[in-house]
């Protein structure tokens, strides 16, 4: 087995070394980093088809003819201990760990060979270890004919009952005539006398393969980090505005899409990612708000997000421009005790009745009550988004004349915010309100989850007080307010934990790849 070694200063390089000395099919053993650089161990490919070849047992030495039944000694097997000391001798020249795997393997496994080859050995050579009613004398192994051709003349000579005469280069064994038939064939008899051939170790042969190629995996996934971790010593602004983002509360599926794309000749890398994420984030500045627009609004969300309190606000935003006769309030809120009196309790500071509807044909009943009015707004129930009930009060406001609203609660966690999106079908909304934006250590969840889903963003909580703390943001201020970053010195991430979270191996990227244009 020839191994070399490489060194370089870079692994692009010492890869460089690699594929001229030995190909692209180089087997690549290990890489740490040294004094010089980085060392690189491979082998050539050929060693590894030789490490199968070694792998099976030569065939041990031909055993002494086999003596008569009358008597003499039987040949001692040849012993183990000699030829495994010389492949202990040869592979001890390694100091590889690698190699230190396979030699111990292959000692195994030539071990287990020749102790059954010699136990093969002393059983042929052992005529008192037959059985009683074995009808001839053992046929010896060291007869240069095939076995199925002395088995037939063994055979041929019972049926005739006389002795046998042994073929040549066999010693003459006497076989009883005239005994009475067997009960059990004579093919049979001689057969289980037959020397059993070693097993081959086609198992272990594909298990070593397959152990090869999951290295061969490792290395090329352990090369593919230190590419990166290359490129981000290259480039140390990258690497800075990386563990920023990844500090704000992005995840790295969409810092990996923005890193890939960051322009080398970019004067403020900052400037650039903020333009990015401005670009993508959509909050329908130019169109006019919901209280200005106008028609009926389902607000559904998860449990505490702030639904009724949200409602509330539109609706005195609305009542304070086009006055209260305008309007229409409804409540779904049946599961929690009293309220339904949180909504009314707003409805009489406005001016307005707020009607409760239990079922799917009341609600359409009290629409066709309301249907002169220019807006009205409907408060859900609040529901966890893998609740079974939540397809249920989906299917219950999805009339044709019901536009859903989604309230996210923006201080939850990323993965929260996610399966909020996906158990509430955010993608059949017309878009998504923040509340408790003031609540918020990091907005950067939130703002990933709708760049990524692509919804617009129709308003922002960041209060109780109504409806003073009811706001529409800019995508800049949006975008301003989630890059300042924020939380404890505890849970922000250093240079060797940014290495780890971008060099671990990613399930699915496909969100991420088409989620931002850059």
């Amino acid at each position: 087995m020839n191994v070399k070694r490489f060194v370089a200063k870079t692994s692009r390089d010492a890869l460089v070394q690699v594929r001229q000395a030995f190909g692209e099919d180089a087997v690549i053993l290990s890489t740490r980093p040294c004094r010089e650089g980085v060392e690189v161990l491979a082998m050539a490919p050929e060693s590894v088809a030789a490490l199968e070849t070694f792998s099976h047992p030569a065939p041990a030495a031909a055993t002494a003819k086999a003596p008569a039944a009358t008597g003499g000694a039987a040949p001692k097997a040849v012993p183990a201990a000699p030829a495994v000391a010389k492949d202990v001798e040869q592979l001890a020249m390694s100091t590889l760990s690698f190699q230190d795997y396979v030699r111990e393997r292959m000692l195994k496994r030539r071990q287990a060979a020749l102790q059954q080859q010699a136990q093969t050995a002393a059983a042929v050579t052992h005529p008192a270890a037959m059985p009683a009613a074995a009808p001839i004398a053992a046929v010896p192994v060291a007869s240069g004919l095939p076995v199925e051709q002395r088995l037939a003349e063994r055979a041929a000579q019972r049926k005739a009952g006389r002795t046998a005469v042994a073929p040549a280069g066999e010693a003459a064994a006497p076989v009883r005539a005239a005994a009475p038939a067997p009960t059990v064939p004579a093919l049979a008899d001689e057969a289980a006398w037959a020397p059993a051939a070693p097993a081959a170790p086609a198992a272990e042969d594909r298990a070593m393969l397959a152990e090869l190629r999951e290295m061969k995996g490792l290395i090329e996934e352990r090369f593919g980090a230190l590419a990166f971790m290359e490129k981000m010593q290259r480039n140390p602004a990258q690497a800075q505005l990386t563990q920023k983002l990844l500090d704000c509360g992005f995840s790295p599926a969409l810092i990996r899409k923005l890193a890939a794309h960051t322009p080398h000749d970019a004067a403020d890398l900052h400037a650039w990612v903020a333009g990015v994420l401005e670009r993508n984030l959509l909050t329908g500045e130019e169109g006019p708000a919901l209280e200005d627009e106008g028609g009926v609004y389902a607000l559904v969300g998860s449990t505490g997000v702030g639904k009724t309190t949200t409602t509330a606000k539109l609706a005195a935003a609305f009542a304070a421009r086009y006055g209260a006769s305008n309007l229409g309030l409804v409540t779904l809120d049946a599961y929690r005790v009293g309220a339904h009196e949180q909504l009314r309790a707003y409805g009489r500071i406005i001016g307005v009745a707020v009607h409760t509807a239990h079922d799917r044909a009341a609600l359409e009943d009290l629409l066709e009550l309301l249907s002169s009015k220019k807006m009205v707004l409907i408060d859900t129930a609040g529901i966890a988004q893998r609740d079974t009930r939540t397809q249920e009060l989906l299917e219950m406001v999805s009339h044709r004349r019901i536009q859903r609203v989604l309230v996210v609660n923006a201080a939850a966690q990323g993965e929260t915010i996610e399966d909020v999106l996906i158990g509430y079908r955010a993608n059949q909304c017309k878009g998504v309100v923040l509340s408790k934006i003031d609540e918020a250590v990091k907005l950067g969840p939130a703002l990933d989850a709708v760049i990524r889903h692509k919804l617009p963003v129709l308003g922002v909580a960041n209060g109780q007080r109504v409806p003073e703390d009811w706001h529409r943001m800019s995508a800049q201020a949006l975008v301003h307010r989630a890059l300042r970053g924020g939380g404890s010195a505890a849970y922000r991430l250093d240079r060797d934990d940014v290495n780890l979270v971008f060099t671990a191996p990613v399930v699915s990227r496909a969100a991420a790849q088409g989620a931002v244009h850059v």
